[in-house]
């Protein structure tokens, strides 16, 4: 594998957040850009959290896949929150959970006052490993 996840005993547990602590990677590193909940002409999806950031992590599969990558090869991701607030966050880390399971990617969330264009909640990119 290319990215080894590590939680430091020394350091709180950040699992049940979303996140890990450490991302170490060997291989080409992957950059993914933004991903938000987009249809294919790049308009916003829905006007509810929970579906922008289902949508959007749906659009960073698909970004992966078009590089030959999966969720898996991924070492670090970025979320970028409109408005964040604590039941923002446990949306957030219930999805990244579905997908990573006790094994997240390092992460860094960012609350930020908006997005690019109008009705975007959440955007999230990444860098990910090729092995």
């Amino acid at each position: 594998m290319s990215v080894t996840i590590v939680n430091p005993a020394t350091l709180h547990d950040p699992v049940s957040f979303g996140y890990s602590h450490v991302a170490q990677v060997t291989g080409e590193l992957v950059i993914i850009a933004g991903q938000y909940a987009s249809d294919h002409e790049g308009h916003v999806t829905s006007p509810d959290f929970a579906e922008q950031v289902a949508q959007s992590l749906d659009n960073l599969r698909a970004a992966l896949a078009a590089a030959g990558l999966s969720v898996q090869d991924v070492a670090q991701i970025r979320t970028f929150v409109v408005d964040h607030d604590l039941d923002k966050l446990a949306v957030i880390a219930g999805a990244i959970g579905e997908i990573w399971g006790d094994r997240p990617p390092a992460q860094t969330l960012i609350g930020v006052a908006a997005l690019a264009l109008p009705g975007m909640l959440f955007e999230i990119d990444a860098v990910a490993a090729r092995p």
